[in-house]
Order: C-alpha cells, then sequence, then structure tokens
C-alpha cells in the first residue's frame, strides 16, 4: 500500500469570522487520483490552498510528505482555477511552459538545454508538443489548458494540484484532458477540484466531498451521505454512462 503523501489534521480556516472549514481531518496515499467536489463556496479551493500553503494555518496542521508545503514547494505542481493571463501576449508556448522551471531558491536565469528538454516532455505528455512554437494567444481554451498542466508538470512534481481545469473547456475536451490526466496519474499523485460527477465515475480512484466539513471516500464513487453533506438536494449521479442512484427531496 501507498504511504500517506498529504496529511491534514483538526484543520479550521475561517474568513471575517465566518466559517470556511470545520475540523478538516484527511489523508492522501500516494498515487492516488482524487476528485475534491463540493457546493459553490464549501471551501474547496480554500483547501487546496492550506495544502499548497497559499494561505496561513490559523488551527490545525497540514503535512506533505511530513512536512510543511512551503519546504517540499518544488515537489508540487499547481494550476490554478483563473490563469491571469494575458491571452494576447506575444508569448510562445514553449516560454510558457519553461516559467514552470523557475524553481524556489534558484536565481533567475535563462534557461538551460535540460530546462528545454523538460519542457518538451511535459508538452508531449499532455500531447502539445506540435504546438511549441505557437503563440499562447493562437490555442483554444483546451488547448491553453493542456499547457498550463505542463508548466506544472515542467519542475517534475510528485503532486499535482489542479482547480477547476475543465472550466473553460469544452465536453469533447473535458473528456480528452481528463483521459491524459489520468496516465499522467501513473507518474504523479493527482487532486482534482470538479463539480463534475461523470468524472468522479470515469477517472479518479477516491473522491473528497468538501462542504466546511470533509468527508472522505476511498472509491470512485459517491455515498447518498456525501451527496446529502455537499448538496442537500435531489441528485441523479451518473456512473459508467447510466444513471444509478436518484436521491429523495430536501
Amino acid at each position: 500500500m501507498e504511504k500517506p503523501v498529504i496529511e491534514v489534521k483538526n484543520l479550521n480556516f475561517s474568513y471575517n469570522h465566518h466559517v470556511i472549514l470545520n475540523n478538516v481531518n484527511m489523508t492522501v496515499n500516494g498515487s492516488d487520483f482524487v476528485a475534491v467536489i463540493g457546493p459553490n463556496g464549501g471551501g474547496k479551493t480554500t483547501l487546496l490552498k492550506l495544502m499548497l500553503g497559499l494561505l496561513p494555518l490559523e488551527h490545525g496542521s497540514v503535512r506533505i510528505f511530513g512536512q510543511s508545503p512551503k519546504k517540499v514547494s518544488h515537489k508540487i505542481g499547481y494550476v490554478p482555477q483563473n490563469v491571469n493571463a494575458n491571452k494576447n501576449f506575444p508569448i510562445s508556448v514553449m516560454d510558457v511552459v519553461l516559467m514552470g522551471a523557475l524553481r524556489s531558491g534558484r536565481k533567475w536565469s535563462f534557461p538551460s538545454e535540460e530546462d528545454r528538454v523538460e519542457a518538451r516532455e511535459a508538452l508531449d505528455k499532455m500531447e502539445m508538443l506540435g504546438y511549441v512554437n505557437r503563440r499562447i494567444s493562437q490555442l483554444s481554451g483546451g488547448q491553453r489548458q493542456r499547457v498550463y498542466i505542463a508548466r506544472a508538470l515542467a519542475g517534475k512534481p510528485e503532486i499535482l494540484f489542479l482547480d477547476e481545469p475543465t472550466a473553460s473547456v469544452d465536453s469533447h475536451g473535458q473528456t480528452e484532458l481528463y483521459a491524459l490526466l489520468k496516465e499522467l496519474n501513473k507518474e504523479v499523485t493527482i487532486l482534482v477540484v470538479s463539480h463534475d460527477f461523470m468524472v468522479v465515475s470515469s477517472y479518479v480512484k477516491s473522491v473528497i466531498c468538501v462542504n466546511q466539513c470533509v468527508h472522505q471516500h476511498d472509491a470512485a464513487e459517491m455515498t447518498k451521505e456525501m451527496l446529502d453533506m455537499s448538496y442537500q438536494c435531489p441528485v441523479e449521479l451518473v456512473a459508467h454512462g447510466l444513471p444509478h442512484r436518484v436521491l429523495g427531496d430536501h
């Protein structure tokens, strides 16, 4: 059995005296592919940022590979929900991915040949190597998202965090992207925030449900209790292409 790579204990977080996360305890093992689901405002992105060390801890602990997130930032790749980039800025796909080689503690320098090899390898994994010299503005939303994931992979992370990676991608592009992530999961532990129930049943290995509290289920399915906690409403769950559970009214 794989060892835990993420351990969260007794975690609480509030914003302006409003509770966002309450007594969160969870463990993620190496090689897992986790879907983090829950309603808007339930705390999914906040939990992700706390695990990344982007928000200060108020109470509790977060350990990545047994250490604080900042101490192992070189082992973590992150693709935020909104990549604040000027799509019309004249920058190539290769230049975007090379940004992933700018590791913490490393002085700025021109990219080395090793950096370029790693960037090309990352693009190849995301099936974007043929676009290496294109401008980022010439790509579709789905293609840009693959480039941003390649940028996160350029630093050779051991864990990859993705926040709503298919938010601006059409349904066909979503299917292709998650198929690539499933293949990538052979090398990297993945946590992905998603509202897409089909992703849960078709690609991931486990589910973390977030709505202030956290419910963890070590299988690619959602229980009635998890959905009740997250959505408090009737939900038709689709798995393997067939609806198989319809929850009752509120």
